[in-house]
């Protein structure tokens, strides 16, 4: 089947369902299900703005809320991780995964779901070490902590991900695995994104835990987003013992949902002729959420995950064949996950605008349904239950009681991780800036501009398309650092999108991007993405 993988979309929904059209008509290929690697942005009304971690100027209300509302529908199933730049409070309401709109789905924190027999994993936001070991305790209304610290990566779900044991096809991370860089063509890497270069060559750019997901599930594919550029490596995996069969992994991140720039990319995937057309659990992972239930920690405490060093009577919590056929029957061999979704917030209105709406902490039917369903623990019902406690004081309000914490990491303990990818030094003028001594603006305003109800016609610069042969094969030129300079060049003349795609190898190809070089002060990476699309708009 034909899989379309996205970068970030940054809520350019219509664009991108528009590119897929286009790809339909002038190459007659339409993909079966679009997948997209974070920074989705979800947004439903002014409130969800204001829990997305962008400074207020940045916070546009793009098109997602017309599918949401049910104004428009996604014309092909659409799966997706969350970013560094997401509605943090819709999102939190499925941490589990769920429907957000009609035929669009979350996959929660960390989930793997199944599609026409092939199987899709993904796990949720970015790697930062001071909170990787804490629970998800944040809610809304969130402060200028708990507003990133939301969509930060936590040991739990890595654990749980690091039970499964049967093969994976494609995994999707919006950060990219730290080292991956190595098995692509660096050198054309760093050309591109010449700030990179300070943590490349220290080996800091990247996701640790990611790493250490890749080398444990060793998936056939590995899509990511986040650094705004296009780059593809092979990575041969070692084997194990002399019986085990050699597996690699096919990676792939792609650019931002801008004109001009390689954002989207159509592979084929091998797949079960006979399976439905419906989205699907998957039993394994379900057997190891129930597995791992007893573990859920909904506090700001740091802890470590149970392992094999004297300390913990349990270690192993991978799904027995036992466990897996309970789960099959549980649901009477009907894996397919229902079409349950439901509206749990106003959703936009152009010609009635509530500027003053305030974000509450809301608990999703899906997820209720889900919980009931297999015996899980509610998030957010137990974070609810601890704020009515009172035990939940100074973590979802906003309070100066709470600690203020800086990027060196957790007063408790240091990360299990020595170097911390999010706080970099290098800057990436590409990305927005989200300065931590509260250079985020007020998180009570937002700037709400949508797209206009007849938008122009569907500018053929949303073209550059790259529709891979079914291998996604690596060339040698590819793989290696190569001074061809026809690599430097971003997209290529009409002429060059329409060749087929046998004449094609993989490449990175990325455009001139200027930096903005006025910027005094960085704190974080994230500095333009939204000042570059304003730049595009006027070419």
């Amino acid at each position: 089947m034909k899989v379309a993988v996205a970068g970030c979309c940054h809520g350019a929904l219509d664009k991108m369902y528009e590119t897929l059209e286009l790809l339909q008509r002038r190459h007659n290929v339409r993909p079966d299900l679009l997948l997209c690697c974070g920074d989705f942005q979800a947004v439903r009304n002014e409130a969800d703005l204001r829990c997305m971690a962008v400074p207020a100027k940045y916070r546009h209300m793009q098109t997602f809320y017309r599918y949401y509302s049910g104004e428009k529908k996604a014309p092909v199933l659409t799966v997706f991780i969350g970013g560094n730049h997401e509605a943090s409070n819709h999102l939190q309401e499925l941490p589990y995964g769920g429907w957000v709109a009609p035929n669009i789905y979350y996959l929660g924190y960390a989930g793997v779901v199944r599609f026409r027999g092939v199987r899709i994993g993904g796990i949720s936001g970015i790697f930062k070490s001071h909170d990787y070991r804490k629970g998800h305790f944040e809610c809304p209304p969130y402060n200028q902590q708990t507003i990133r610290s939301a969509y930060h990566v936590r040991n739990i779900e890595v654990f749980k991900l690091k039970q499964l044991k049967r093969p994976m096809d494609i995994f999707m991370s919006h950060d990219w695995p730290r080292s991956i860089y190595h098995y692509g063509n660096k050198k054309q890497l760093l050309k591109m994104k010449s700030f990179f270069r300070q943590e490349v060559e220290s080996n800091t750019l990247g996701n640790p835990a990611a790493s250490e997901l890749l080398q444990h599930l060793k998936p056939t594919y590995w899509f990511s987003a986040h650094l705004h550029v296009k780059f593809a490596a092979f990575m041969q995996h070692e084997t194990n013992s002399k019986e085990e069969l050699p597996k690699a992994t096919k990676f792939l991140a792609l650019d931002k949902c801008l004109p001009h720039r390689d954002f989207l990319q159509i592979i084929e995937v091998e797949h079960d002729p006979n399976a439905g057309d419906s989205l699907e659990y998957d039993a394994e992972w379900i057997a190891v959420l129930k597995a791992t239930n007893s573990l859920v920690n909904v506090t700001q405490s740091s802890w470590n995950m149970p392992e094999k060093n004297g300390l913990h009577a349990k270690w192993d919590y991978s799904a027995t064949d036992e466990a897996i056929k309970e789960v099959l029957e549980e649901l009477n061999h009907n894996l397919t996950i229902p079409c349950n979704f439901t509206l749990t917030a106003a959703c936009y209105d152009p010609s009635k605008p509530q500027k003053n709406v305030q974000p509450v902490h809301t608990i999703n039917p899906q997820t209720t349904e889900f919980c009931a369903q297999f015996g899980l623990t509610d998030i957010n019902n137990r974070i609810q239950q601890a704020k009515e406690e009172g035990s939940g004081r100074g973590e979802c309000e906003e309070e100066e009681e709470e600690e203020e914490m800086d990027s060196t990491g957790s007063a408790e303990e240091p990360s299990e991780y020595n170097t911390d990818n999010s706080g970099l030094s290098s800057i990436n003028p590409d990305e927005i800036m989200l300065d931590e001594e509260g250079g985020d603006e007020d998180l009570s305003t937002c700037s709400v501009d949508p797209s206009p109800d007849h938008p122009p016609e569907f500018s053929t610069s949303f073209s550059d398309i790259r529709i891979m042969p079914d291998s996604m094969a690596v060339s040698s030129d590819d793989a290696m650092d190569s001074n061809n300079e026809d690599l430097e060049k971003s997209g290529g003349s009409k002429q060059g999108e329409e060749k087929s795609s046998t004449d094609r190898p993989l490449k990175r190809i990325g455009g001139d991007e200027n930096g903005n070089s006025g910027i005094k002060k960085i704190k974080r990476r994230n500095q333009a993405i939204y000042a570059a699309e304003e730049e595009d708009k006027t070419d």
